[in-house]
C-alpha cells in the first residue's frame, strides 16, 4: 500500500544547547528529514516515518505509541510528543505533561491517504500478547 502523509516535527532549541545537536536529534529519529532554523526552534519536514516504526518495533512499544497516536488525533491529522534527550540516543520516550526543560521534540503527522486508522496500524500495529498483528 502507499502511504501519503506529511510530517512536521518542531523542537526548540535553547540557550544552552547546540544546534547541530538538536539537529541530530531529529534525524536519528527521523533520518532524511529536511531540516531549517526557524527563530528559536528547529523544524523538519519528512514523508514517512518507517525508521520511527522500526524504532517502536524493537523497543516493543506498539501500544504505547498506539495510545499516544489516538490520543493526539484530530481529523485525519494527529500528533505527540517526544522527550529530547533520550531522542538523542535513538530511543522513543514519550513526554507527557509539562515539557521538559529543554522542550520536546513535537511530531504532527497528516494522514493524505489511506485513513488516520490505517496509517497508524502501519506503524504501530494492534498487538496480542505483546506480539504485532500484521495485516
Amino acid at each position: 500500500m502507499i502511504y501519503r502523509v506529511d510530517v512536521r516535527i518542531t523542537t526548540p532549541v535553547m540557550a544552552t544547547e547546540v544546534t547541530d545537536r538538536v539537529v541530530d536529534t531529529v534525524h536519528t529519529l527521523f533520518p532524511g528529514a529536511e531540516i531549517e532554523r526557524e527563530g528559536e526552534a528547529v523544524v523538519a519536514t519528512t514523508h514517512t516515518l518507517d525508521r520511527f516504526s522500526e524504532l517502536l518495533h524493537r523497543q516493543e512499544i506498539l501500544d504505547s505509541a498506539r495510545n499516544r497516536f489516538f490520543d493526539g488525533r484530530e481529523g485525519n491529522e494527529f500528533e505527540f510528543r517526544l522527550k529530547k534527550q533520550p531522542a538523542f540516543e535513538g530511543v522513543v520516550n514519550f513526554a507527557v505533561g509539562d515539557p521538559d526543560e529543554l522542550g520536546d521534540v513535537t511530531v504532527r503527522v497528516r494522514v493524505r491517504e489511506p485513513s488516520v486508522e490505517e496509517y497508524i496500524d502501519h506503524v504501530a500495529p494492534p498487538t496480542e500478547d505483546g506480539e504485532p498483528i500484521e495485516p
